[in-house]
């Protein structure tokens, strides 16, 4: 697996190969963007989502690289891609779309919660996006009961050397948990948290990125939701076609702006998998015990296919 290095652009070629299966890419700020090739046929781009990276879509890349070039990058701020940077916004990160993108051809592009956001942000301001499926992107309502004052909270966690209270502190202000996480003592939450990444690290490879690596990206997922919270009328100008994907067991709080996104983007299809969660298209993990990524490809590929 890739190692949790996140290099600064040091004057490299806008590409560069390097050994295993990575391609560097310069973004427009000139942050480095590492993205993976699988499989052979027209370029397809898969975003993950929140605590993941490229790794988390394996299954998925592979299931549609008898196909497609299937080209995974790792988010900026995650696995061999470089920092966030002072500017961080959904700008940023569409321009590192864009510069995957410019390098792979990809007229298509996948993208599950945030990166779903990102996805289909993309699809709205680059052109050269034709095809967009999105699993349950992070597109809040405006009404949404979400806010997003812990953010401040769990960057003064992180500061402290203290990510596992920062992990329970982004839990409990997401809604990522069932309603009795609020009412039982943080201290309690954030001790078994800790437990959990300590024996993730003792368990962890050489190369493996743990929760303990990812937890600080959290507040960035954070950003990206509050800015783009209540945009759902925007989206009215993509032109690609949209393949809009959600689990019957999905994230409460997103299903009324997917509704909106069904009404608003102007060629969509609509499909709800029963019994999937928010975590659907991702590969299996102990944290992400019922995914399905090749039930999702399936859909990928018919949907790709069609003009």
């Amino acid at each position: 697996m890739a190692s949790n290095i996140t290099p600064e652009h040091d004057g490299l070629a806008e590409k560069q190969d390097v050994p295993g299966g990575f391609t560097f890419v310069a973004s427009a700020d000139g942050t480095r963007i590492a993205y993976r090739r699988y499989g052979q046929g027209p370029a397809v781009l898969l975003l993950h989502g929140s605590m993941e990276t490229s790794f988390n879509h394996i299954r998925l890349a592979e299931e549609l690289a008898g196909t497609f070039t299937v080209c995974v990058p790792d988010r900026r701020g995650r696995g061999q891609s470089g920092p966030y940077g002072d500017a961080y916004s959904l700008a940023r990160e569409v321009e590192d779309v864009a510069a995957v993108q410019a390098d792979s051809g990809a007229t298509r592009i996948f993208g599950v919660s945030a990166g779903g956001l990102v996805a289909l942000e993309a699809a709205r301001v680059l052109p050269a996006l034709q095809q967009a499926v999105l699993y349950e992107p992070a597109v809040l309502a405006a009404s949404a009961p979400i806010s997003f004052d812990w953010i401040s909270r769990f960057d003064r966690e992180i500061a402290a050397g203290n990510p596992a209270a920062a992990m329970v502190t982004s839990m409990i202000g997401l809604r990522l948990g069932p309603p009795v996480l609020s009412v039982i003592p943080r201290r309690f939450l954030a001790s078994l948290t800790e437990r959990l990444m300590r024996s993730e690290g003792k368990k962890a490879k050489p190369g493996d990125v743990t929760m303990r690596m990812l937890a600080p990206s959290v507040r960035y997922e954070g950003q990206l939701l509050a800015e783009a919270m209540g945009t759902t009328a925007k989206y009215a100008d993509v032109q690609a076609r949209v393949l809009l994907l959600s689990g019957s067991k999905g994230l409460s709080w997103l299903k009324p702006s997917l509704a909106d996104l069904a009404e608003t983007l102007p060629r969509v299809e609509r499909i709800e998998y029963s019994g999937l969660d928010h975590g659907g298209s991702s590969d299996v993990t102990k944290a992400n015990p019922k995914g399905k990524p090749e039930l999702v490809a399936t859909d990928m590929r018919r949907f790709f296919a069609e003009p």
